[in-house]
C-alpha cells in the first residue's frame, strides 16, 4: 500500500535517460521511434552528450525522423572546427549553430518537455545538471569529449562532456517518476583492437565512465542497450539509418519481453 501511494506522488510518469556515444546517438533516435510507436512518451528527460542532443530535439518536439535527417546531412566533420590544439582537437561550433537553428526556443526551461543536461565542470570537478540556461551552448558543453573537443565556457567556469562525470545521468529525475527508461549507447564490451588515437582516446574515456551502471540499472525499469552498438565508431556518421534500426529494433525486443 505505501509502494501505490508512494508512486502516485511522483511529479512524471515516465522518465527518459538517454546516454553519450557520439554519433551511436543515431540509435537513440530509433529508440525513440520505437517508444512513440507503442504510445510511451516520456514526461521528462535527462541527458548526457550524444543523448543531450537527442533529448534537446525531442523536447523541442521534433520527430525522431526529422532529426536523423537533419544530422545525416554532410559529415562529422561539417559540425566541427579544428584548430591548433591548445585545449583540444577541434571544436564543435558547428554543432551550436545547428542547434540554434533547428530548436525554436532560447532556453532549456522553454522547451515542451522538462529537460536535463549533465555537463562536467573542470573548474569543480563535479558534474551538473542543468534544467535551464541558454539550450545551445550548455548542449555543446556536455558534448566537448575532453581532447578531442575544446572545452566549453559556461560563466566563470570551463566544462567538457558530461559523461565525464556521469555519463547515463538518472541521478536528477530517479525521485521523480514512476518509470524511468534509459537508453545506454556506451557498453564496454572486450575489444581486440583500437585503429589509432581517435579511438584509444575515446575508449579509454568511456571505460571511465560507465563504472555506475549497476547503480543505473537499479533505477530503469525498462533498460535498454542495443545489441553491438559497441561495434560502430562514435564520430561516424556513415551507418545513421543502421544505427536508427538497431536502437528502434532492440526496444521493440525489450518491450516485448517486459
Amino acid at each position: 500500500m505505501f509502494k501505490v501511494q508512494s508512486l502516485a506522488m511522483k511529479k512524471y510518469k515516465t522518465g527518459l535517460v538517454l546516454s553519450g556515444g557520439g554519433t551511436r546517438g543515431f540509435a537513440h533516435l530509433g529508440v525513440i521511434a520505437a517508444l512513440f510507436e507503442q504510445g510511451i512518451k516520456p514526461d521528462v528527460i535527462s541527458g548526457t552528450s550524444a543523448g543531450a542532443i537527442a533529448g534537446a530535439f525531442i523536447a523541442a518536439g521534433k520527430s525522431p525522423h526529422e532529426i536523423l535527417e537533419t544530422f545525416k546531412k554532410g559529415s562529422f566533420f561539417n559540425f566541427t572546427k579544428l584548430q591548433i590544439p591548445r585545449d583540444g582537437l577541434m571544436k564543435l561550433d558547428g554543432l551550436k549553430e545547428i542547434i540554434q537553428k533547428k530548436i525554436h526556443f532560447e532556453n532549456i526551461e522553454d522547451l515542451n518537455i522538462p529537460f536535463y543536461v549533465a555537463v562536467s565542470n573542470l573548474n569543480t570537478g563535479l558534474v551538473e545538471y542543468r534544467n535551464s540556461g541558454p539550450i545551445g551552448i550548455t548542449v555543446l558543453a556536455s558534448s566537448s569529449i575532453p581532447i578531442l573537443f575544446a572545452p566549453v565556457i559556461l560563466g566563470d567556469n570551463s566544462f567538457v562532456d558530461g559523461g565525464l562525470l556521469d555519463n547515463i545521468p538518472v541521478e536528477p529525475i530517479k525521485n521523480d517518476c514512476k518509470k524511468i527508461i534509459v537508453s545506454n549507447i556506451s557498453p564496454i564490451n572486450h575489444k581486440e583492437k583500437m585503429k589509432n588515437l581517435v579511438q584509444i582516446t575515446t575508449r579509454t574515456f568511456y571505460m571511465s565512465v560507465n563504472a555506475n551502471l549497476d547503480r543505473v540499472r537499479k533505477h530503469a525499469q525498462i533498460y535498454i542497450e542495443p545489441e553491438g552498438i559497441d561495434e560502430y565508431d562514435i564520430l561516424s556518421r556513415s551507418h545513421a539509418d543502421e544505427l536508427f534500426e538497431l536502437g528502434y529494433n532492440s526496444t521493440i525486443k525489450v518491450l516485448q519481453q517486459t
